[in-house]
């Protein structure tokens, strides 16, 4: 049985660690807007974290006419092939939840891909609010 990323949003204090994490692994530090895991405050002291979903029937990969997007059997997370990516944008278009998201400096998409089955969101985050299980 494969893992899941499972968010907890009753532990999540919206300290931002998540996004710092995985801005160090996936934007290698440059910025934290390259983080692929999003914080929205819901109230006083309610926070939801939100990042890709992996879903079974994914419409960006059914808009990506590259195969550019694939599932990794592994971990189940599905992965741009930035080799086959094009920068067209179709995925980001597709996605109703808003997580393919266009990168500027590479002109490709970009998405959580669970770290390759290690995220480092759920790794460092201090208060258990995402686990990977």
């Amino acid at each position: 049985m494969e893992k899941t990323l499972v968010v907890i949003p009753s532990k999540c204090t919206g300290c931002g660690t998540c996004k710092l994490a995985c801005s160090m692994v996936k934007g290698k530090g440059e910025i934290i807007a390259r983080s692929r895991i999003h914080i929205h405050t819901t109230g006083p002291d309610s926070h939801v974290q939100t990042t890709c979903l992996q879903c079974v029937e994914a419409a960006c990969m059914k808009a990506c006419d590259t195969g550019a997007l694939v599932r990794n059997v592994e971990t189940g997370a599905i992965e741009v092939n930035a080799d086959r990516c094009i920068g067209c944008g179709l995925c980001e278009i597709a996605c109703p939840f808003g997580h393919m998201h266009f990168n500027l400096q590479t002109g490709k998409s970009e998405k959580c891909d669970l770290c390759g089955g290690d995220p480092a969101c759920a790794r460092f985050c201090p208060h258990g609010a995402l686990e990977y299980k």
